[in-house]
């Protein structure tokens, strides 16, 4: 470092550098992004800005009128973006420019696969924003000043995208900040003012302050540029700078929507559905919400930054105001425009208005019924939605009692309807397939979806043609311990408990169930005394039909989905046994009634109880012994001693 100029040359931290080589070389595809996302990100300068100056107006140094302007030089072939927006100080420079201080950059890093236009997409979900730049940069310069600060108090940053950069000490007359961009060879095209101008009407017409070009006033040939040298640079807006949410709907086209959700969330893709809505009365304000087409990487990260841009009387406050929205919508992005909430607001005032309560309970039934109306009108595109959001969604009975049943009605599952494996299955529609007398909605926790097929416990359904609703998320068991029906109709998990199939059961099936209790009381008596405290209780069962024996959960007791993820947690888990269900059909039980060899019996026992643990997705205790107890029985099978 010099003394006189400040100079300094840093590396860029490991992240930004692979996300610096992944700009170069994936999005070539979509190049002209880049000038999107410098012009988002100058906007958001001067939204910043404008929030400061309202408790310090004297960081506007005379110069109210916020905007962005673009120049360029097709003989250097370079573009500069420069704002008059709140700008950086040295050490936001290195902060802001040399790191990635982003939730989730790792695990986003680890999925890249290495195929650019799978990679391409990727990075589109996890936002570039100033790295765009060397997209068509082999160099990029970023003057800037911090609004408040002395002139001699600016920063150069300078950077050609590899493994460093420089910072060094600067004067700036204006506040703000200037990006130059020195363009690579094959992308000079881009210095040109037709085509800045075309993708400044594509991707920032939205953009609520100006953004400014040279005014097209005569063709610009070399005889004319002594004239043009002379005559001061006249500029004009060539963006509609008005606010979208602020215009009516009826004038605002599809693709505006689309570009202005690119702008405030830094998503490359098209959000799958939004709502524009004024409301006037009591309350006024103007809410826009999204969908996302894609779930952030940091999603289940119950910490990171959410919410939606505020903005009281068209002047932004802050970015993510967390209090308008529920946790378990944290996916949604979107704007609020408020004239009700005071101009100089806070976090923590936000927490304690009245005002805020209302607003938010409006939001969240806005939001709802977005996503039902989705659900309605275009089931693929909602089915899009639930692989990337629905286990987010499960969330809410917990948290949102109020509408737990408009969130039930946005559930998801698989049951044994279904046609095949993937097709999700709303319980609406399973309520409306109820079988006459059926009063419960029959579910099932599994490990996996190929675990909740081939359970036991099914059985007595598909013979019966009882349709299940199959769980295999996570989450699952959590969520139905906070719900407990669903348009008046109690869940029923059919491995909790002793099955009761009500008004389903005819007089035959219970005349067989009390003749059987009596006939292999003996043998129930029998096997608990073999199994001892490994389980609970040994009981006869009617849920099974195929197979001899199964697992069964005590009506109170927690089930291993929940155990696992206490366990995971580090949290103590209470001791529960199973319940060891037997099938007096079954031709095994029969002859394991007959069986006087006390060793044989308990070998039989322990094998059919392991081989129900296993059927469940459980563990053995020993696998060692259960595989020799096998093996003994395989070779009396045949004839070895």
């Amino acid at each position: 470092m010099t003394a006189s100029s400040g100079s300094e040359t840093l590396g860029f931290e490991t992240e930004a550098k692979q996300l610096l080589h992944l700009m170069i070389h994936s999005l070539y595809s979509n190049k002209e992004i880049f000038l999107r996302e410098l012009i988002s990100n100058a906007s958001d300068a001067a939204d910043k800005l404008r929030f400061e100056a309202l408790s310090q107006p004297d960081l506007l140094e005379n110069d109210s009128e916020l905007k962005v302007q673009i120049d360029f030089d097709e003989k250097k072939k370079t573009i500069s973006i420069a704002d008059n927006g709140i700008g950086m100080t040295r050490e936001e420079v290195i902060s802001n420019l040399g790191t990635i201080a982003k939730s989730g950059t790792a695990q986003f890093l680890e999925s890249l696969t290495g195929d650019q236009q799978k990679d391409s997409q990727l990075i589109g979900q996890f936002g570039v924003g100033f790295y765009s730049a060397f997209i068509v940069a082999d160099e990029v310069e970023v003057l800037t000043r911090k609004a408040g600060t002395p002139a001699d108090e600016a920063t150069l940053w300078k950077s050609k995208g590899e493994s460093e950069y420089t910072v060094e000490n600067e004067s700036k007359a204006e506040r703000g900040t200037t990006i130059t961009l020195h363009l690579k060879k094959d992308e000079k095209d881009f210095a040109e003012s037709f085509r800045l101008r075309s993708i400044v009407k594509k991707y920032a017409d939205h953009i609520s302050i100006p953004v400014l070009m040279e005014k097209q006033d005569f063709v610009e040939t070399e005889e004319n540029e002594k004239d043009k040298k002379k005559k001061e640079i006249e500029y004009e807006a060539i963006n509609d700078a008005k606010a979208l949410w602020t215009r009516s709907r009826t004038d605002v086209k599809d693709e505006e929507y689309k570009e202005f959700y690119k702008h405030i969330s830094h998503d490359f893709e098209d959000p799958l559905e939004w709502s524009h809505n004024k409301v006037e009365g009591k309350l006024e304000y103007t809410s826009l919400l999204y969908i996302p087409g894609r779930a952030p990487f940091d999603l289940w990260n119950r910490e990171a930054a959410r919410g939606l841009k505020l903005y009281v009387q068209r002047v932004f406050i802050m970015d993510d105001a967390e209090q308008f929205l529920p946790l378990y919508l944290r996916f949604m992005k979107g704007v609020v425009d408020s004239n009700d909430i005071s101009l100089n607001v806070s976090r923590e005032i936000l927490q304690k208005d009245p005002v805020i309560d209302s607003m938010r309970s409006a939001l969240t039934k806005r939001a709802l019924d977005m996503l039902a109306k989705l659900r309605k009108k275009d089931k693929e595109k909602y089915n899009e939605f639930w692989v990337q959001f629905g286990q987010t969604i499960k969330e809410g009975p917990a948290e949102d009692f109020g509408n737990k049943e408009k969130i039930a009605k946005l559930f998801q599952f698989t049951t044994t309807a279904s046609e095949n494996d993937l097709q999700e299955q709303g319980l609406e529609e399973y309520v409306s397939r109820m079988q006459d007398g059926q009063d419960k909605i029959y579910y099932l926790v599994a490990e996996s979806l190929k675990a909740a097929q081939n359970s036991p416990h099914l059985e007595i359904f598909k013979k019966k043609g009882i349709e299940v609703v199959l769980m295999y998320d996570r989450i699952d068991e959590w969520l139905m311990g906070h719900l407990n029906e669903f348009e008046g109709k109690q869940f029923q998990d059919i491995s909790r408990g002793e099955l009761d199939l009500g008004k389903l059961e005819d007089e035959e099936d219970k005349e067989q169930q009390e003749k059987s209790a009596k006939e292999f009381a003996d043998l129930v008596t029998r096997i608990k005394k073999n199994l001892g405290d490994k389980v609970k209780e040994v009981r006869l069962t009617h849920r099974l039909t195929d197979s001899a024996a199964c697992l069964a959960i005590d009506e109170h007791d927690m089930g291993a989905q929940m155990r696992k993820i206490m366990e995971a947690s580090g949290q103590a888990v209470p001791e529960s046994k199973p319940i060891f269900e037997i099938n007096p059909e079954h031709p095994l039980l029969v002859k394991l009634d007959k069986e006087a060899d006390e060793e044989r019996f308990g070998d039989l026992v322990a094998i059919l109880f392991g081989q129900a643990s296993l059927a469940e997705g459980g563990q053995l205790e020993d696998p060692g012994e259960f595989s020799a107890r096998l093996n003994k029985l395989l070779m009396e099978l045949t004839g070895k001693d």
